[in-house]
């Protein structure tokens, strides 16, 4: 069992450790990224990864705290969903509403793997290969769709 201090430092030399095996990798754009908080230039939108002792995520997050424009871009999504499945080349969980951390409602569209502690060096290599072409692809859609969703908060 790890103090509160140790986990925290545990973390935080997971995600830099992630970060720098991405580093080498521009956005879709050309640009330098930072993908461990990967801006996608949309306010409530976010891509969000995660890992902890039991599981390793990767998401599409929508927080607007108004539902009904947090659904509108939830649909939006849907409607771009068979294009997001063939660039991701596979299926993801979507679920129009969830709770996060905070017991707010979001909507999220997300794949876990689960069996993988990210304390574990040996589980490290697998969740940074779950993680690193899923992040990859979800850039590659971003940079063909993000307008759409830019000129949704007009």
């Amino acid at each position: 069992m790890y103090s509160k201090e140790e986990h925290s430092r545990l973390r935080a030399e997971f995600w830099t450790q992630f970060g720098k095996m991405l580093k080498p990798f521009k956005s879709e754009e050309g640009k330098r990224i930072n993908w461990t908080n990967y801006k996608t230039g949309v306010k409530n939108v976010f891509f969000k990864m995660d890992a902890d002792k039991k599981k390793c995520s990767i998401g599409i997050y929508i927080t607007h705290k108004d539902t009904e424009v947090q659904e509108l871009f939830y649909d939006q999504f849907i409607d771009m969903k068979s294009y997001l499945h063939s660039i991701l080349e596979e299926e993801w969980t979507w679920e129009l509403h969830a709770q996060n951390e905070q017991y707010q409602t979001i909507s999220r569209i997300y794949i876990e793997k689960e069996g993988v502690n990210m304390f574990k060096p040996e589980d490290q290599p697998e969740i940074y290969e779950f993680l690193k072409p899923r992040i990859l692809k979800l850039d590659e859609f971003w940079r063909d769709v993000k307008e759409i969703f830019q000129e949704l908060y007009k």
